[in-house]
C-alpha cells in the first residue's frame, strides 16, 4: 500500500508500471514491515495481559474499549513513523493483498510483505512473552490468540471478518483517490482499527489482520482456527478489491511505494 504515499506520487505516476522485478529497497522495506508488525503484536499482547489476566483490569466489554483505543493509535502512530512511510505501514497481510488487487502495489512484492508480517507476528508475540513471563501464556491471556464468542461458528467468523476486509478495501480505495484522503488514510485506519476490536472483540474476536492471530495462534498451541482469521481477511479483501476495481472508485494508479520517508 502506499498508506503514506511520496508527495504528489499519484501525479508523478499516472499509469502502471510494469513490476517485472521487486523495486530497490525492497529488502529494507521488509525489514521494516518485520520490525513494525512485531511492535504491533508486542503492544498487543501486552495490552491483554494488563486487560485480560486477573491481577490486571479483569477483562470486560470495556477492556475490549480500551484495547481497541490503543491499538488505533499505536497502529496510526506506526504507519506515521518514518518506517511506516519507508513500507507504506501495511502491518497486515490481507492489506497487503488487497492494495495488490487494487493495482496500488506491486504483485511481486506481495510474498515478501507478507511472510515479513507473519514473522514479525510471531517475534512481537515472544517477545512479549520475555517481557512479561509465564502470565502471557496462561489462560486467559494465551499470548492473546483470538477466540470467537459464543455461538460463533466457524462460517459466522469468516463472513465477519471478510466483512471487515471488504469495507476496509472500499475505504482504502476511496481515500487513496484523492490527496487529502491520502493524508487522512492512517488516522481513518487507526480508528477502524479500534472500533473493529472495540465491537467485534467480545464476538467474532475482531481480527481482521492475518498477522494478529498468527504468532498468538502458533505460539498458544491454539492453531486450530487460524484459518479462519486467515482466510476470511483475505477473501473479505480479494472481494473488497474487485468490488472497487468495478465500480471504478480508485481514480489513480500508484506503480510503486516509496523508497524513501517523507521529508517533514
Amino acid at each position: 500500500m502506499t498508506l503514506t504515499p511520496a508527495r504528489d506520487a499519484a501525479a508523478r505516476v499516472p499509469d502502471p508500471v510494469p513490476a517485472r522485478s521487486p523495486s530497490p529497497g525492497l529488502l529494507r522495506r521488509a525489514a521494516c514491515e518485520f520490525g513494525l508488525t512485531a511492535l504491533l503484536l508486542l503492544a498487543v499482547v501486552s495490552g491483554v495481559r494488563w486487560l485480560f489476566a486477573p491481577d490486571g483490569y479483569g477483562g470486560g466489554g470495556m477492556a475490549f474499549a480500551l484495547l481497541g483505543a490503543g491499538v488505533g493509535v499505536l497502529l496510526g502512530a506506526l504507519m506515521l513513523s518514518a518506517p511506516g512511510r519507508w513500507s507504506g505501514g501495511h502491518l497486515n497481510p490481507a492489506v497487503t493483498v488487497a492494495l495488490w488487487r487494487l493495482g496500488v502495489f506491486p504483485g511481486r512484492e506481495v510474498v515478501p510483505y507478507v511472510v515479513a508480517q507473519l514473522g514479525g507476528s510471531v517475534a512481537g508475540t515472544w517477545a512479549a512473552g520475555m517481557v512479561w513471563g509465564p502470565v502471557v501464556a496462561r489462560p486467559p491471556v494465551s499470548h492473546a490468540v483470538v477466540r470467537p464468542g459464543p455461538g460463533w461458528g466457524e462460517g459466522a467468523v469468516v463472513a465477519a471478518e471478510a466483512g471487515v476486509l471488504a469495507g476496509s478495501a472500499l475505504l482504502l480505495a476511496g481515500l487513496l483517490a484523492h490527496p487529502v484522503g491520502r493524508r487522512l488514510l492512517p488516522y481513518a485506519v487507526g480508528l477502524v482499527t479500534a472500533l473493529v476490536i472495540a465491537v467485534l472483540g467480545p464476538l467474532s474476536g475482531g481480527s481482521a489482520n492475518p498477522a494478529r492471530q498468527f504468532g498468538p495462534a502458533l505460539l498458544s498451541g491454539e492453531a486450530g482456527r487460524l484459518w479462519v482469521y486467515v482466510a476470511g481477511p483475505v477473501l473479505g479483501a480479494v472481494a473488497g478489491a474487485g468490488l472497487c476495481r468495478r465500480a471504478g472508485i480508485l481514480g489513480v494508479r500508484i506503480a510503486r511505494p516509496p523508497v524513501r520517508p517523507r521529508q517533514p
